[in-house]
């Protein structure tokens, strides 16, 4: 079976050709332009193809409620001409097959769940760390979808005493995005993340961040594996400093052994790497196909 899948990310568009085991026949990228830019590319790879369903993992905000007349719109975003854009019908005008639409991150927890490192998991998080600060949640065997889509990002945090930086969010100044998003980092120290040195002091800043949002998501989601993934967390030394500090903070509160003795498996690097958004893509495209009864 061929399926089609598509990351569709704020900075660049990752398509490809793969099956329904997760193997990727044929992938391209591009950056992200205008609309009618982008999904000319999108159409044109795609169009002699021959796939049977296709999977879409979108940045956002995007509508993901099939009752809404703006089902399939990219909605509130502030990338420049991507506001309200119905990427979903757009794609539709030139492929008669079954579809799924749904985040980014949601994809890739997806791919994570079928072929990564969360296999047979019923509930994970997967959080990507890099542009923006995003989750995919993965609770009760579904993805989690409610009033709108979950934003882990823009949760509220404790700010470290001695920091003073404003933040980065256009909506809410410091909430986790704002504080320990890529831009964020670059904003605070003048160079992107991957310029600093390794034992930098921006590292325990950001973990201290980041394990606050952590935090909160075992809290209340209760997850069973949390995978961090994007640019910000390719850098390895973070994972230590992560883990370190939610074991501190949660003090003992959460009594178990994820938490206490295996940590180190507990909060891991996505094991499809970068591939996560595209083969979640796949098996978004997968249960397209399955729903329709084809």
């Amino acid at each position: 079976m061929l399926l089609g899948a598509i990351e569709a990310g704020g900075t660049k568009f990752v398509c490809a050709i793969g099956t329904e085991k997760g193997e990727i026949l044929e992938k391209v990228s591009f950056l992200t332009k205008t609309p009618d830019e982008t999904l000319k590319k999108v159409v044109e790879f795609f169009l002699d193809k021959k796939i049977e369903a296709m999977g879409i993992g979108c940045f956002g905000p995007i509508d993901l409620d099939e009752n809404s007349k703006t089902y399939g719109y990219i909605t509130s975003t502030p990338k420049p001409d991507w506001s309200n854009y119905n990427i979903l019908g757009e794609l539709k005008k030139y492929f008669d097959i079954p579809m799924s639409f749904d985040t980014d991150v949601n994809g890739a927890a997806l791919g994570e769940i079928k072929w990564g490192s969360a296999i047979g998991l019923d509930s994970v998080i997967y959080l990507t760390v890099g542009t923006g600060i995003g989750g995919g949640i993965y609770s009760g065997g579904k993805l989690v979808h409610g009033m709108t889509h979950p934003e882990t990002g823009h949760i509220l945090v404790k700010r470290e005493k001695n920091d003073d930086y404003k933040g980065t969010c256009p909506y809410h100044g410091d909430c986790l995005e704002g504080m320990a998003s890529g831009p964020a980092i670059e904003q605070r120290w003048g160079v992107k993340a991957y310029e600093l040195e390794e034992n930098h002091k921006a590292w325990n800043l950001e973990a201290y961040y980041l394990a606050q949002g952590l935090i909160n998501y075992i809290l209340i989601m209760s997850p069973r594996k949390i995978i961090l993934g994007g640019g910000v967390m390719k850098q390895k030394q973070l994972f230590p400093l992560i883990r370190k500090k939610v074991v501190e903070t949660l003090n003992g509160y959460v009594f178990h052994k994820n938490i206490l003795e295996n940590i180190d498996e507990y909060i891991v690097p996505p094991k499809l790497g970068d591939n996560a958004g595209i083969c979640g893509g796949l098996a978004l495209a997968k249960l397209a196909f399955d729903k329709a009864g084809l």
